[in-house]
C-alpha cells in the first residue's frame, strides 16, 4: 500500500488530504458550501425590512426631514405643497403595511428580535411625528391629501391594536386630535369619501366622537357605485385601474368590520360587501402572470405592488374564496413582490424610485412625491399570519397563470353580478 499517497481522515465535517504534495495543494482550495434555501416569508421579510428600515429609523432618530429625499413627479401640480404633505404620507403608508407584522407574536428568535426593534422604532417615531417641539412634528392640516394620509395611518393603529395599547396617553390623545383636524377639508367625491370614513372608524374603534354621517355617507355612496363582478367605480365613471385594491375593497373590509360591531343596519350590505371582496380576490389573482408581471394601465402604478393590496388583505384576513388556495396566493404574491422589486433602479440610496419596474419618472401622477411610493408596503400584509399558518406552511401551489399557461386543465371563470 506504499505506492498510496492518500489518507482520508473525516473530522467533523472537514475531509484532509495528507500524504501528496499535489493533492494537498488542492485540499486548500475553498470549498463553497450550498447555499441555504430561503422559504417565501424570509424574502419577503427581507423585503419589506429594505423597504421600510429608512423611513423608520430615520424618523425614530427625528431625522426624517432631514434624510428623506424631496423628489416629486415630473409632471407635479404643486411641488412645495407636495413635498410639505409627504411626511404624513409616508408615515401612514408605511405603517398601515407593516401594521399585521407589527402586531403579531412568535415566531423564530430572528424575527422576534426584529419586529421588537420595529415596535420600539415605530413608537418613539409616532411619538416624534405628533410632538410639536421635534424636528420631526408633523401637521395634519396642511391640506385635503391629508384626509388621505391621516386616514393609513388610522388603518395601521386599526390593524394593529398593539401600536394603540403601547402609545402614551398623551400620544394616544394628540393623534386622535390630528386625525379629527382633518374634517376641515372636503374629500373629493370618489374613493376619498372612505379616507374620510376611515378616520371616523378609527375614532370608533378607540372610543372617541366620531361622526356617523360620515361614515354612512360613504357606505351608501359606494353602493351606488358598484358596477357589478365585484367591482365598484371611482366615483360617476369607472375607470380600468387598481383603485378597487388600493383603496376601496381594503377600506370597505376595515370599516365595516368596525361600524358591523356598533349597529345591525349595515348587515345586509356587509354581506354584499364580503361576497364582492371574494370576486375581486379572484380577478386579482387572475391578473398576476406567471411572472410576477400584471397590466400596466391606469393611474398610481408608482404604487408598485399594491396594486393587489386587496389579495393581500384578504389573505391576511383568512377571507380568500374557497377557490383560491392560501399557497397559490403567496406564491403569486412572491412573483410580484420580486418582479416588481428586482430591477437595480428600484432604490436610490436605500429609498425607492418612482417608477413600477426600477426608476421611471414619466410614469407618476401630478401628485405623486417620495411618500407616495410607500403603499407598496401593502403587499406585505399577510406578514401578519404566523408561520404555521397555511399560507405560509402548505407546500407552493401554482397559481392561475402558472396553470393556465403550462397546459394544466383548468375550471372555467365567469362573471359575478352581486347587486
Amino acid at each position: 500500500m506504499k505506492h498510496w499517497c492518500l489518507v482520508l481522515m473525516l473530522t467533523g465535517l472537514k475531509l484532509i488530504l495528507v500524504g501528496c504534495p499535489g493533492l494537498a495543494q488542492k485540499s486548500k482550495k475553498k470549498v463553497l458550501a450550498a447555499p441555504v434555501p430561503v422559504s417565501d416569508r424570509q424574502f419577503w421579510l427581507a423585503e419589506m425590512d429594505r423597504m421600510v428600515r429608512p423611513v423608520v429609523t430615520s424618523l425614530a432618530a427625528d431625522s426624517l426631514r432631514i434624510r428623506m429625499p424631496k423628489v416629486t413627479s415630473n409632471r407635479v401640480d404643486n411641488r412645495e405643497h407636495r413635498i410639505q404633505v409627504q411626511y404624513v404620507e409616508v408615515l401612514g403608508r408605511v405603517l398601515s403595511g407593516m401594521a399585521p407584522w407589527l402586531q403579531g407574536e412568535g415566531g423564530p428568535p430572528n424575527e422576534v428580535a426584529l419586529r421588537n426593534q420595529y415596535r420600539q422604532w415605530v413608537l418613539k417615531g409616532v411619538s416624534n411625528a405628533l410632538d410639536s417641539t421635534r424636528k420631526d412634528y408633523m401637521r395634519f392640516d396642511v391640506g385635503g391629501q391629508q384626509i388621505v394620509d391621516a386616514s393609513f395611518i388610522a388603518y395601521a393603529f386599526v390593524r394593529a391594536p398593539w401600536l394603540w395599547e403601547h402609545l402614551s396617553k398623551t400620544d394616544q390623545d394628540r393623534l386622535a386630535g390630528a386625525i379629527r383636524s382633518t374634517r376641515r377639508f372636503k374629500p373629493a367625491f370618489s374613493n376619498w369619501l372612505l379616507f374620510s370614513a376611515m378616520n371616523e372608524a378609527f375614532l370608533c374603534r378607540y372610543g372617541y366622537d366620531w361622526d356617523p354621517m360620515r361614515v354612512d355617507y360613504a357606505l351608501q355612496q359606494l353602493e351606488q357605485w358598484y358596477v357589478g363582478d365585484g367591482m365598484y367605480s371611482d366615483g360617476v365613471h369607472y375607470a380600468f385601474d387598481y383603485y378597487n385594491s388600493y383603496v376601496i375593497h381594503p377600506y370597505l373590509a376595515g370599516i365595516v368590520d368596525i361600524i358591523g360591531k356598533k349597529t345591525n343596519a349595515y348587515n345586509g350590505m356587509i354581506a354584499k360587501i364580503r361576497k364582492r371582496n371574494e370576486r375581486y380576490a379572484i380577478i386579482q389573482e387572475r391578473l398576476i402572470n406567471a411572472d410576477g408581471s400584471f397590466p400596466p394601465t391606469g393611474r398610481s402604478l408608482v404604487y408598485r405592488g399594491a396594486a393587489f393590496h386587496h389579495l393581500a388583505d384578504m389573505a391576511w384576513r383568512k377571507a380568500l374564496p374557497a377557490d383560491l388556495k392560501p399557497a397559490q396566493v403567496r406564491g403569486a404574491l412572491t412573483a410580484v413582490i420580486k418582479k416588481t422589486l428586482e430591477s437595480p433602479s428600484t432604490y436610490n440610496n436605500g429609498w425607492l424610485t418612482i417608477g413600477l419596474y426600477g426608476a421611471q419618472p414619466d410614469i407618476a401622477d401630478v401628485y405623486n412625491n417620495q411618500g407616495s411610493l410607500y403603499l407598496a408596503t401593502a403587499i406585505f400584509l399577510p406578514l401578519g399570519l404566523p408561520d404555521t399558518d397555511p399560507f405560509w406552511a402548505d407546500p407552493p401551489a401554482k397559481w392561475s397563470a402558472l396553470r393556465v399557461w403550462s397546459g394544466d386543465d383548468f375550471p372555467h371563470d365567469k362573471s359575478a353580478d352581486l347587486r
